[in-house]
């Protein structure tokens, strides 16, 4: 895969990459751009609080059938379902699931509210060595005095998290399916796994035999998608980050073209 020419179009507009491939099994990286580059990645930094969940599951600390309610937190819009929803208390499971399928806002910020921002960032510190961190709960309105962006990340970071998790290492191998589990109905493919030609939202068996588990991040100028493909076995872990300017050129729809060129030669690995 010839990275280099792949993002040059929209690197020479003002955007910037992180991205690579690498073998799960095998461990070699296929594929590397700015792979330690930490750029901003909206809702990715989600994964950090699925898997701090999972680790309390785990160790007993958390019920899946513990009630979440919604309502000891304010109200926030943008991507989920729970918004729309009639009722507000929905058993963890539930909430967990929400999360990893539609990146549901109002209930990552209850979740947060259970187990707490500062425990999460002390797993992201644990996993994600490179600094890939989420920094705050999901606000409508960033002010002067919050964290700048949701959460930000490196390619190298997110490729070793998925790594670890198809390799059953994060925390335990029952937290580590458990996240992919959750990760595993996730609706947007319109990134790295539109190249997959996968049902949004009917991917959980293999589908040609290939499977994917994944997560994605969209915001004004960031675009990033991280995840596991196993392809007929194959098990590629991937992170395919990118940002761009507000005052230059509007490149969204240049980056989803690249970052679905990348899915594409990554069929071919």
């Amino acid at each position: 895969m010839d990275l280099e020419a792949l993002v040059r179009p929209t690197r020479d507009r003002g955007a910037r990459w992180s991205v690579r491939v690498s073998d799960v099994d095998g461990g070699d990286v296929l594929a590397s751009h700015e792979p330690d580059a930490l750029l901003p990645t909206a809702s990715v930094g989600k994964v950090f609080l699925l898997i701090e969940v999972a680790a309390r599951v785990e160790r007993g600390e958390l019920e899946l059938a513990h009630l979440v309610d919604r309502d000891a937190v304010p109200p926030v819009a943008d991507s989920g379902l729970w918004q729309h929803l009639a009722t507000g208390r929905l058993p963890l499971a539930d909430v967990v699931r929400l999360v990893g399928t539609v990146s549901d806002n109002w209930a990552t910020n209850a979740l947060l509210d259970v187990v707490g921002l500062e425990a999460v960032q002390d797993c992201a510190a644990v996993w994600a060595p490179g600094g890939s961190m989420l920094h705050d709960q999901v606000r409508d309105v960033r002010r002067a005095g919050d964290p700048a962006t949701l959460s930000e990340g490196s390619a190298s970071d997110w490729t070793q998290v998925f790594g670890a998790l198809a390799r059953g290492e994060v925390v335990s191998p029952f937290a580590s399916e458990q996240v992919l589990d959750w990760l595993a109905t996730g609706v947007d493919l319109s990134m790295v796994g539109s190249a997959f030609g996968l049902d949004p939202l009917a991917h959980g068996e293999p589908d040609r035999g290939v499977r994917l588990w994944s997560k994605t991040g969209s915001s004004s100028g960031v675009r990033a998608d991280v995840g596991l493909v196993d392809d007929d076995g194959s098990r590629l872990a991937y992170a395919v980050l990118s940002t761009w300017p507000a005052e230059g050129p509007d490149l969204r729809d240049d980056v989803l073209a690249t970052m679905r060129r990348i899915g594409a030669e990554m069929r071919n690995l």
